[in-house]
């Protein structure tokens, strides 16, 4: 996409319903830098089409996303306030209700309720070793490399950073494989939008869920059950998909992102892993749209009035490549992104997150020393989805 000659962003095609930009499909993959020029031409915040007939209003700026990220007063989380969606104009099949409807967890809650079950979580969490998890991350990644190493060629994201987290997590959530398989089947398949992967994640955790009850262990998911916020098996579960959905697609995504940028033709000789996987997070944020809001009454933010009750989606992607912040990045802390989110909500799992890509990233490149990509950076594809910027 070529800017005219004014140099101001060419209009991508729009929805033929109400010219919208789609934020899906080929066209949004083939340019996605391009969509978000275009669209902060609009302003700080532009209606986009997330789904086919879903509209949502997308933040783009940097400013304007940290003030509603922090702003739990005006917006919350809670999507059964989503108007369109009360009155019958989201399509049921729609691939967006897996991402943005409501379940009965944490980021969808809000006040008393939301630290209720946001405390299991981050006390849950707090118990994993690290020196074990990068151990864990290891010994995944030999095991896959063994598999492909002799071969001499591999796929990154199939044979390496899209299996490697759920190597890692099936261990420390206690999941045996059988059941492994299918949370990754199902996970996938709502970052991608294909039908019926939401049932069948629910039903895998489910039995997930039942096998805990049956032969509890030292892991994640036991942890949670019986956690002293007693929380019910639907609590349980839907907290599951949140932590599983958080680390495995999006993490399979910023491995992949950050060893491609490393190996990549203009990454700088001497800069470490560590600032690959920042630069990644900057600018590739694994979860690139979501973080749906509410308005709790009718609000204007820099200039947009925005209805109550209509959904405020935060794009992470745009906001962290806001031209505005070129004046003072370099006096941003190198984790001021908001690749994680802000605010209440933030990830909790930040740390150990960051810990696994680096580790992932650094096992290739000592166990392959000599490994070279065979596609230039700037050609490589990108995922179709909206809410994930994945290779």
């Amino acid at each position: 996409m070529q800017p005219h000659h004014d140099t101001s962003p060419e209009i991508p095609p729009g929805c033929p319903a109400h010219g919208n930009v789609p934020l899906y499909g080929p066209q949004f993959a083939s340019d996605i830098e391009g969509t978000y020029e275009y669209l902060r031409s609009l302003g700080p915040i532009a209606p986009v089409d997330i789904a086919p007939g879903v509209e949502v209003e997308l933040v783009t700026s940097y400013d304007t996303a940290l003030k509603i990220l922090q702003d739990s007063t005006t917006f919350v989380r809670d999507s059964r306030r989503w108007n369109a969606l009360n009155e019958g104009r989201v399509p049921q099949d729609s691939p967006a209700l897996p991402m943005m409807g409501y379940r009965p967890n944490a980021l969808f809650a809000d006040g008393s309720r939301h630290a209720r079950l946001r405390q299991p979580v981050t006390e849950s969490l707090a118990t994993i070793d690290e020196l074990q998890l990068v151990r864990q991350v290891q010994q995944s990644a030999g095991y896959l490399i063994s598999r492909f190493g002799a071969r001499g060629q591999a796929d990154l994201m199939a044979d390496y950073a899209g299996p490697l987290p759920l190597l890692v997590f099936s261990d420390q959530f206690g999941c045996p494989p059988e059941i492994g398989d299918r949370v990754i089947v199902g996970i996938s398949g709502i970052f991608e939008g294909t039908p019926g992967a939401d049932e069948i994640l629910v039903a895998a955790l489910m039995e997930l869920i039942a096998l805990k009850r049956q032969s509890p262990g030292a892991d994640l998911t036991t942890r949670l059950m019986v956690h002293p916020a007693q929380l019910t098996d639907e609590e349980v579960l839907h907290q599951l998909v949140t932590l599983l959905s958080g680390g495995t697609a999006p993490l399979a995504a910023a491995i992949g992102t950050a060893t491609a940028l490393y190996l990549s033709e203009d990454w700088p000789q001497g800069r470490s892993v560590e600032d690959a996987v920042a630069q990644t997070l900057w600018s590739y944020p694994p979860i690139a749209n979501y973080a749906g809001h509410y308005p709790t009454h009718d609000v204007e933010v820099d200039g947009k009035t925005l209805r109550a009750g209509d959904p405020v989606l935060i794009s992470f992607a745009a906001a962290n490549t806001d031209p505005r912040l070129d004046v003072h990045r370099e006096q941003l802390s190198s984790k001021a992104h908001l690749a994680f989110g802000a605010g209440p909500h933030a990830c909790p799992a930040k740390d150990p997150a960051v810990m696994i890509v680096v580790a992932a990233v650094e096992a290739l490149l000592n166990r392959l020393p000599d490994v070279e990509t065979r596609i230039a950076f700037k050609s490589l594809a990108w995922s179709e989805s909206p809410w994930s910027r994945s290779l």
